[in-house]
């Protein structure tokens, strides 16, 4: 990793958590925004995107509650009907450490770039 990387990354880590409630706020409202008519939220909101609704509502749930959904994505249903709006790219496969067997997990544009941002902000860190 160049240098300048290594600046790059520590500069961004630092951006997001100045005010890491404000960003986790608009993001919240930004997934609700986009994802309110999906059959998952439908079934909490009923369409409305208000935060303080979600967080009274929508459940803390494991991967087993959402297994079914996604078992049906994976089977051909359309996503954006189902868990998210934005097209999968395909399904990761968890490492399964967490409960012996490894889970299937939707893939989508936006979640592949979260991930090289996240080993980006990683690497900075272990090269400091």
């Amino acid at each position: 990793m160049a240098t300048n990387d290594y600046e790059s990354g520590l500069k961004m880590m630092e951006e997001l958590t100045t005010d890491a409630q404000q960003i986790q706020d608009q993001l919240l409202g930004e997934i609700l925004s986009k994802n309110a008519e999906t059959e998952y939220l439908q079934g909490f909101l009923h369409g409305q995107t208000d935060k303080q609704l979600f967080k009274k509502k929508v459940p803390i749930v494991t991967y087993e509650h959402l297994k079914p959904y996604i078992d049906r994505i994976a089977n051909g249903e359309a996503s954006s009907d189902i868990l998210l709006v934005e097209p999968l790219t395909g399904f990761s496969l968890s490492s399964g450490t967490s409960g012996g067997l490894p889970k299937l997990v939707p893939t989508t544009a936006e979640s592949a770039h979260k991930t090289a941002t996240f080993n980006k902000l990683y690497r900075s860190v272990m090269i400091k």
